[in-house]
């Protein structure tokens, strides 16, 4: 089977099975490939020449990126293997392409106290910054969704969210009663029509405010992390792992939320056994 005939048959089943979201981060790679490979037949293409290829095509980025383009390969092969029982193992599992784009280690986050979260939020120096950091915070929104909301997606405890990161068309976030009430009365005190952006600021001044508060505690903080905290304080006070990964932060799957759940310290350890089982 040539190159460009597999290439067709991967595009049609990702046609069928997968989001537009993530056809669209293929198609940089697949495009590259078959133009290079095209007359091909699969079965000639080697190691080597994967490698090359792959290191060609992201010699300037960064590992995750790297990384994302061996598995998109590797994800390619092993669905032309399978489908068309071909009698050949994947190249991209050789040993010097696992080893070249291995998972690149995952440095351990600093996970925002309670004490320093509160009083980030209870000192904001208006309204408007208060809901953004609370709504991230405590009801878990990525900045790119809490930027994007509208009066019109604002519903009593609930926040619609269209074109999430999942590639749904929609999911739905939940706020505590008093966060939702401090909505209200926002939209309202701004006089905001129906379809106005709820918060009309860019991803750069969000970034820049929290930035400042973070500075105070010196931390280095960004609005990703106030994300992370909503899940960690939810995880650390006893709510299920489930509720935390389908209900905070609308993950997918339970492993991804794992990665937000920062490492326990010795001393949180220690307190959780006093919690337990008595001092």
């Amino acid at each position: 089977m040539k190159v460009q005939e597999a290439m067709s048959l991967f595009r049609y089943n990702q046609k069928s099975n997968l989001k537009q979201r993530s056809i669209n981060s293929y198609k940089y790679l697949l495009c590259r490939f078959e133009a290079r490979y095209a007359e091909r037949s699969i079965e000639s293409i080697n190691a080597d020449e994967i490698l090359q290829f792959l290191e060609n095509l992201t010699l300037h980025d960064a590992k995750s990126t790297r990384r994302l383009r061996y598995s998109q390969i590797k994800t390619f092969f092993n669905f032309i293997i399978d489908e068309c029982n071909l009698n050949i193992k994947n190249p991209c599992n050789a040993s010097m392409l696992t080893k070249t784009f291995r998972m690149p280690k995952q440095k351990a986050r600093k996970i925002l106290d309670k004490e320093v979260v509160d009083e980030m939020i209870y000192g904001a120096k208006c309204l408007r910054d208060r809901l953004i950091l609370e709504l991230q915070a405590r009801c878990g929104l990525r900045v790119g969704e809490l930027l994007q909301l509208k009066v019109s997606d604002v519903s009593e405890r609930k926040l619609i969210l269209y074109e999430p990161k999942s590639g749904k068309e929609s999911e739905v976030a939940y706020m505590p009663e008093q966060i939702a009430r401090r909505l209200r009365e926002y939209i309202s005190l701004k006089n905001l029509s129906h379809e106005s952006r709820v918060f009309p600021i860019c991803y750069s001044a969000v970034r820049a405010f929290i930035g400042k508060l973070g500075k105070k505690f010196n931390f280095k903080i960004t609005p990703h992390d106030l994300r992370r905290h909503s899940a960690t304080y939810a995880s650390r006070n006893g709510v299920p792992l489930e509720i935390v990964s389908k209900v905070i932060l609308r993950h997918q799957n339970l492993k991804t939320t794992q990665l937000y759940l920062g490492r326990v310290s010795e001393p949180e350890a220690i307190r959780w056994m006093d919690i337990l089982h008595g001092k």
